[in-house]
């Protein structure tokens, strides 16, 4: 089978390359992909483009439940907290196993967590891990015996669980990465449903069935994940029969191929917020004045209504309104209001300075990135507000960005899709969340009592004084304008209709493990 699986893959390379042979192989599904990915390391990645992947190679200890953002077992079997809300403790799995051959027991577990936020341990170099700060509450793990684990906590911290079931929790193979080393990312290894066989640059990457998966092996022998960054390419693949599957559907396209019997377009909503990163550490965008004129300037239901055709809501503050519990429903959204926007100008003294907005080809979630930049620069310019736009490709875009945006640029795009409603106000609003911390903060933004109000909801369990502060905390970020709030956006894909079980979840990632091509 090994031999036929191979000749598929190799045949498909071949087809692929030329649209106009364009036949997907039976029981390998073509996947169209924003972007190349960065890393397959899950500790060392922050895009859902890549997480889209890693969900289907990879295991957590617990994972969310089909159709939802409800944590569930995985790895783990069950678990127990503590009365104090500091100790959980895990009861394993048994009998699963690496790819590699390898055991999956609590030493692995704890090799995982240790390596991530253990400067000390013997592979922490492996890294950076950006979403270290996930688990930043975890004061020890214990591997009590084979199949018992133990997290000690420095305090109580509400979203572990859910924080465990996100990519950044899965669990890797010690042996793998005692191997590979700084390469592990190009030669991952899990424990999940397909592995990893084969990553040719900017061209494609495969991952095959895991025949032993102890879920049950899946249905397909193989997936093929193409990184097809424009748009319009994706389309013409899709429509020539090169792709099984596409993410992230122009909005200009889901008319035309919901009305084609042979493609069947699929849409969640979700967690997600599209915004614009402001430097308020330097330049213009330090005065709150300048910041609060930049979201007046802005024609967000024009964005959203003709760019994005009605695949997209009106954002109101940095909280999606997908996590229905902790949204703050008394925010409006700033409304269109160009004279607004002139006079807080002149009443802060703006004087025409030249704004640089980073903008990026495309990339996850990322909403048609640049025609909406491009709408963005002409609102901005028509209250008085001058921008010069620099385009990078995804990768090359998060490398300027997440560093932080001082001394190179006054805003930039950016799109988040979260867990819970702690994650993204936790990594890039906090004062402690700063670049050079090792958080998203690259706007720089701080305020103590937003600072305050996040901490207290992170250690807080009952969920209704969670979403008391986390309301508080929208006010005030709100009110600030660290960033333009522009949308919240409803996922989408499309498949060939020979396609079968496929779903979008509302977590964003791409669940593969069910999915059927006859």
């Amino acid at each position: 089978m090994k031999k036929l699986l191979a000749a598929a893959i190799t045949a498909a390379g071949v087809l692929l390359a030329s649209p106009a042979l364009s036949q997907t192989p039976p029981n390998v599904l073509v996947v169209g992909q924003i972007a190349e990915p960065k890393s397959l390391d899950p500790h060392a990645v922050t895009a859902v483009n890549d997480f889209r992947i890693l969900v289907n190679v990879y295991d957590g200890l617990t994972r969310y439940r089909d159709g939802t953002l409800e944590v569930e077992p995985s790895l783990a079997e069950s678990w127990t907290i503590s009365d104090d809300g500091k100790t959980y403790t895990f009861k394993l799995r048994e009998g699963v196993v690496f790819h590699d051959g390898t055991p999956f027991n609590a030493e692995a577990v704890k090799f995982n967590f240790d390596r991530m936020l253990n400067e000390d341990h013997p592979f922490h170099d492996t890294g950076p891990f950006p979403l270290a700060f996930f688990f930043s509450a975890i004061e020890k793990v214990v591997a009590v015996d084979e199949t018992t684990v133990e997290f000690r906590l420095t305090e109580p911290f509400a979203p572990f669980l859910s924080n465990l079931a996100y990519p950044t929790g899965l669990i890797v193979s010690p042996a793998a990465v005692e191997k590979h080393g700084k390469d592990f990312g190009r030669n991952p290894v899990g424990t999940g449903a397909f592995r990893f066989a084969e990553w040719d640059a900017n061209a494609k990457l495969v991952v095959t069935r895991n025949e032993d998966y102890w879920d049950g092996p899946a249905p397909l022998e193989a997936v093929i994940y193409r990184p097809i960054t424009d748009a319009n390419t994706r389309i013409a693949e899709m429509l020539s029969g090169g792709l099984d599957v596409m993410v992230e559907v122009p909005p200009d396209n889901l008319t035309q191929l919901r009305d084609d019997a042979a493609f069947t377009v699929h849409e969640q909503a979700g967690p997600h917020v599209w915004f614009l990163i402001l430097n308020t550490k330097e330049g213009p965008f330090a005065s709150k004045e300048i910041r609060q004129a930049a979201n007046y300037a802005i024609d967000k239901k024009a964005l959203t209504e003709n760019i994005l055709q009605g695949t997209a809501a009106i954002a109101a503050g940095p909280t999606p309104p997908a996590f229905a519990w902790a949204y703050n429903e008394d925010l409006e959204p700033y409304p269109h209001d160009p004279e607004k926007a002139k006079q807080l100008l002149a009443e802060a003294g703006y004087d025409g300075a030249e704004l640089t907005f980073y903008v990026t080809e495309g990339g996850s979630g990322m909403l048609d990135p640049v025609a909406m930049g491009t709408a963005i620069q002409a609102d901005l310019q028509a209250v008085g507000m001058k921008v010069r736009i620099e385009t990078y490709e995804w990768n090359t875009f998060l490398g300027k960005v997440n560093p932080g945006l001082e001394g190179k640029a006054d805003m930039a795009e950016m799109a988040w899709m979260t867990n819970d409603p702690d994650t993204l106000p936790f990594l890039a609003l906090r004062s402690e969340a700063m670049p050079d911390k090792g958080g998203f903060n690259s706007g720089y933004y701080a305020n103590e009592k937003v600072d305050e109000l996040l901490d207290k909801a992170r250690a807080v369990t009952d969920q209704g004084e969670r979403a008391r502060l986390y309301k508080e905390m929208q006010e005030i970020v709100h009110e600030d304008a660290p960033w333009v709030f522009v949308a919240n956006w409803k996922q989408n894909a499309v498949t060939g209709a020979n396609v079968e079980n496929f779903k979008l979840q509302p977590s964003f990632f791409l669940m593969l493990q069910d999915v059927a091509k006859p």
